[in-house]
């Protein structure tokens, strides 16, 4: 892939992304990160994910994901749980109500994806690049 390429791969990913986060923010006042944490953690085995597994699986920094549990711990969607086997690890569960708001998202999340890479495809540049996604 070139400098061209990757610049419009760059373009797509955050005019997707603006609208990921526009659309769940205006329908379910969540952000974009909190969505995906509850999307991550609803799909673990038990709901729950140590908080390194979630900031990878997510694509934060430890310190950013520490920030985004605590938001959520705050909202009552998740709840932060100790390894039985480490003291040290700390995991972050999905509640019963991050549950519910995960799955009230998700068809607005899917929604404005699809809008959005519709909506990317109709631009010449960006065209080629929904289709491979699409494929």
């Amino acid at each position: 892939m070139d400098a061209e390429h990757w610049d419009r791969f760059g373009a797509l990913h955050t005019r997707v992304e603006q609208e990921l986060a526009k659309a769940l923010q205006q329908h379910h006042r969540i952000g974009l990160s909190e969505y995906r944490a509850l999307a991550r953690l609803a799909e673990a085995e038990d709901g729950e994910l140590r908080m390194q597994e979630l900031a990878d699986l997510i694509g934060l920094n430890q310190s950013s994901v520490s920030r985004l549990a605590s938001r959520l711990e705050a909202s009552g969607l998740t709840r932060r749980d100790l390894c039985p086997n480490d003291r040290r690890g700390v995991y972050s569960v999905i509640t019963d109500e991050g549950r519910d708001m995960q799955e009230k998202a998700q068809p607005t999340y899917d929604g404005a994806l699809r809008t959005a890479l519709d909506t990317a495809a109709e631009d010449g540049h960006l065209a080629p690049l929904v289709d491979m996604l699409r494929s």
